[in-house]
């Protein structure tokens, strides 16, 4: 939420949003530049949630809920300020794709925000942390949730997806420019940003 860029009445899309806690937070935190949402997933069900929880707290009039695929946005080009994905880009079948997508929909200017499960660069927490991702969680998270299955796609998608430095390399591929990565609790996960150039949509 903090890396969305500082205007005033901006448009925020919120790909792959779920029950809607990422949009709802930026909302939350731009009460008063007249932030307004778009939040955007395949979980007709999920987007209900949301919706009432929007409500809840007073945002109906600033957010719309839609069913939507993140391959094929369903917004005009040059539409958002900032468009954000919460742990969903490595589930979307063809992420370059998404990205390109995302680059599509944003204002000369605007900001892409990805925030996605990674590994840690350091070698010995990486073993540890390895350990407990192949042979713990999915244990204890198929125990808890009654779903295995779940569990073990969880670490293989995160082991298989590109990471760091690979991801940033797809983000200007997809033609973002100034691109960053900023990696959290060591590592685990990492915030990745790129930014649409300053050009009239359409160059």
């Amino acid at each position: 939420v903090q890396f969305i860029p500082k205007r005033s009445s901006l448009m925020v899309l919120d790909v792959a949003s779920g029950t809607g806690d990422l949009l709802l937070a930026a909302l939350d935190a731009h009460r008063g530049n007249g932030l307004s949402g778009f939040a955007l997933d395949p979980a007709t069900e999920m987007l209900k949630i949301g919706l009432g929880k929007a409500k809840k707290r007073g945002f109906q009039d600033r957010v719309l809920f839609a069913q939507g695929d993140a391959m094929a946005l369903p917004l005009p080009d040059c539409s958002v300020d900032a468009a954000m994905i919460a742990f969903g880009i490595r589930n979307v079948a063809d992420y370059r794709k998404g990205l390109r997508e995302m680059l599509r929909v944003l204002r000369p200017g605007g900001r892409a925000i990805v925030l996605e499960f990674s590994l840690p660069e350091q070698r010995i927490f990486r073993l540890l942390y390895l350990f407990y991702f192949r042979h713990v969680l999915p244990v204890v998270g198929g125990i808890l949730s009654g779903d295995l299955h779940a569990y073990r796609y969880l670490n293989a998608t995160v082991e298989a997806f590109p990471y760091g430095r690979a991801f940033c390399r797809e983000l200007e591929a997809a033609g973002f420019g100034n691109v960053r990565h900023f990696p959290l609790t060591f590592g685990i996960a990492t915030i990745y940003l790129g930014d649409k150039k300053e050009a009239p949509c359409g160059d």
